[in-house]
């Protein structure tokens, strides 16, 4: 009989991906969908009529419980957040509604419905910001630097807590950056891949950034979800750094991404600083040694080259259907 898997914030990249990466598996998949007057279902387009959709809100416990009920998981996926680091000054309460206390609501859910589900929660390097140790591992301290980075730490520790209070199979992901051509436009790297894409279309003729000098440890989406999936396959929970122990700076990745159509991004990148952030985060690089070791992982399977190439590639192609025949 086929493991059901209920799946919150499919819609975005990491869920799409998950997504189908569970269906190859032979899931039954469940995806928990908020009402909304414009649903963006790009990502997951080719695959929903595979999916079983059911309405709900991280915010609203009831709908939670609907949905566990209906769905009866084996694994829990919770994905669902206000994801972008730049709007969570912006709607810092709303961020720690949906990415703090959401957490709670879904694990109170699947508590309350179906205790013996195992459950993975997303958590994220942010949650480091003004990093305490280079490289970032399991025990290191966090110290967010922003509404967000603090709003992923209480959904990371309510986890654990939850997991030593109820004897709880509930595992966190600490994901460093990962990107792909499904991230959000918002995010700096597609930021910069659509941008590269419509400066050698001849549709702009500049990209404004802002600290040129940020380092982060860059990976794929596609590869990252495959080690959530595996913390659900272990006998024991626990959690884990999801990284690929580089580091590389926004310039280093513009770099790449104007070379790959032929241009120097000099010529076209411009810093401005209302892109800075309100607490800046200069560096994070992790440390996947434990992911590796008990996971079996293997980060990089796509290289950071080939990850800007990809991204580029595929914002060329999309534009170019825009264009007038």
């Amino acid at each position: 009989m086929a493991k059901h898997a209920l799946v919150t914030g499919i819609t975005g990249q990491d869920g799409s991906y998950l997504a189908e990466l569970l269906l190859e598996k032979g899931y039954k998949v469940f995806g928990l969908k908020r009402r909304t007057s414009t649903p963006n279902y790009v990502n997951i387009q080719h695959f929903m009529n595979e999916v079983e959709f059911i309405d709900g809100d991280l915010l609203d416990v009831n709908s939670l419980i609907r949905a566990v009920k209906i769905s009866n998981p084996d694994e829990v996926y919770n994905l669902a957040a206000q994801s972008f680091v730049g709007t969570s000054w912006d709607q810092a309460v709303l961020t720690g509604q949906a990415t703090g206390i959401g957490v709670t609501n879904m694990l109170d859910a699947v508590r309350l419905v179906k205790p013996e589900a195992k459950f993975y929660q997303a958590s994220s390097s942010e949650m480091f910001g003004k990093v305490v140790e280079v490289p970032q591992k399991e025990t290191t301290s966090f110290y967010p630097r922003s509404p967000y980075g603090v709003a992923k730490v209480y959904g990371h520790w309510i986890t654990v807590n939850y997991r030593e209070s109820y004897d709880f199979f509930g595992c966190s992901g600490i994901l460093f950056n990962h990107e792909s051509p499904r991230r959000g436009i918002e995010f700096v790297t597609r930021k910069i891949s659509d941008a590269v894409a419509r400066i050698k279309l001849g549709l702009m003729d500049e990209l404004r950034l802002g600290n040129l000098d940020a380092k982060r440890d860059w990976g794929y989406a596609k590869d990252y979800v495959e080690c959530m999936w595996l913390m659900l396959q272990q006998d024991k929970p626990d959690d884990y750094v999801i990284a690929t122990g580089e580091t590389h700076s926004v310039r280093e990745f513009c770099e790449i991404a104007f070379r790959h159509v032929g241009l120097n991004y000099e010529d076209y990148v411009k810093v401005d600083p209302k892109f800075y952030r309100a607490a800046e985060v200069d560096l994070l690089l992790g440390d996947p040694t434990k992911a590796i070791s008990q996971l079996g992982w293997v980060p990089q399977k796509t290289s950071f080259k080939q990850l800007v190439q990809l991204m580029v590639d595929s914002d060329l192609a999309r534009v170019e259907k825009t264009l007038p025949r």
